[in-house]
């Protein structure tokens, strides 16, 4: 009885005493989350394994994202969020759940009052009104508070050190998953802006359909992306690769040696397309903002940023400089994190619906 009274009295919540600001950065590939005060605590792939036998939720993460194409057909592996947006909310609600246990209620299981959460989420700038009030569902159905949402181009903008509320423009191209994200921020907002949904996890079937025809050989998910990262490069060194996969012809498993120069031209169209669309944002941005721009330069974030050459190459075609922020695989969670070091200038930036 005792206990019962002790655990019912766990779940209090006393109105009182200050919230804990999370950081949640729910990313296309990857998930992070940030604790006010403790940093980063989390790093996982956004991958759920779900068992329709027992109807749960059994794999997660890095072990999740492992079993694609390895288990049965009653086990599915899937992605809870796409281009940035939530396309499976009871998964992305079972997948917020797990993670929100056991990476920062863990640093609180030993005290005796539940503390208050509020959650600050980067969020794409094109999400409608609709996926907007979907993520702030997500959160208040796993038991947080409150829920600020923020544009992930301001996000990017703190997370590269630039000062968002000031009246000087700065360019930032975002190099992710499921988008990619180009926007001028000035005064607290976004100048212009362009997205395209051509990014990372695009990328992987566009080397998957170049060397199906070029060598004829069916690739899983993971080569492809493990091709992306380790052989793209905008540099004139010239790797080889030594790849498995199944034979188009006999479907028996067949060997490959793939160079560089193949990924860089499975990829070279895309990346064209994109500095394509940079040069168009920088074409309508205000006469008044284009020379500050062009003294300035642009600067890249996103797992795509660790590409070798990428900065000179960019820098190449659109004849600007180009700046590779230190830490861009985690610059969104570490401008979100700076939000929880200056909360008065969240209400300056959150979204309202």
């Amino acid at each position: 009885m005792i206990f019962n009274f002790i655990k019912k009295f766990k779940k209090i919540q006393i109105p009182f005493i200050s919230p804990i600001n999370l950081c949640f950065d729910l990313g296309t590939s990857n998930t992070r989350i940030a604790v006010e005060n403790k940093g980063i605590v989390m790093r996982e792939p956004s991958y759920l394994g779900y068992n329709s036998r027992i109807k749960e939720y059994i794999f997660f993460g890095k072990e999740a994202k492992s079993i694609i194409g390895k288990v049965p057909e009653y086990i599915k592996v899937n992605k809870p969020i796409n281009h940035g947006v939530i396309t499976d909310f009871d998964a992305a609600v079972s997948f917020v759940k797990k993670y929100f246990e056991d990476s920062v209620l863990i640093f609180y299981k030993n005290q005796l009052i539940k503390p208050i959460f509020n959650v600050i989420v980067a969020i794409p700038t094109i999400a409608t009104e609709i996926e907007q009030k979907a993520v702030q569902e997500l959160f208040l159905k796993v038991g947080i508070n409150d829920v600020f949402l923020v544009e992930k181009s301001i996000v990017n903008a703190l997370g590269c050190g630039f000062d968002v509320l000031s009246n000087q423009p700065n360019l930032i191209i975002d190099l992710g998953g499921g988008l990619i994200e180009m926007a001028i921020v000035s005064s607290g907002g976004n100048v212009a802006g362009k997205t395209l949904k051509t990014a990372g996890e695009y990328m992987n079937k566009l080397i998957y359909n170049y060397l199906y025809l070029k060598y004829g050989v069916i690739l899983g998910e993971t080569t492809c992306e493990n091709l992306k990262i380790n052989a793209m490069s905008f540099d004139n060194e010239e790797k080889t690769f030594a790849i498995r996969g199944k034979s188009l012809e006999t479907g028996l498993p067949k060997s490959v040696k793939i160079k560089s120069s193949d990924i860089k031209e499975a990829l070279l169209n895309n990346f064209n397309q994109i500095i394509d669309n940079i040069k168009e944002l920088i074409e309508s941005s205000p006469p008044e903002i284009l020379d500050e721009l062009l003294e300035k330069g642009l600067t890249l974030t996103g797992g795509l940023s660790r590409i070798k050459g990428i900065d000179e190459f960019f820098s190449n075609e659109l004849k600007i400089d180009v700046f590779i922020n230190n830490s861009y695989e985690e610059t969104m969670i570490e401008g979100l994190f700076k939000l929880t070091k200056n909360p008065q200038i969240i209400p300056k930036l959150m979204i309202k619906i």
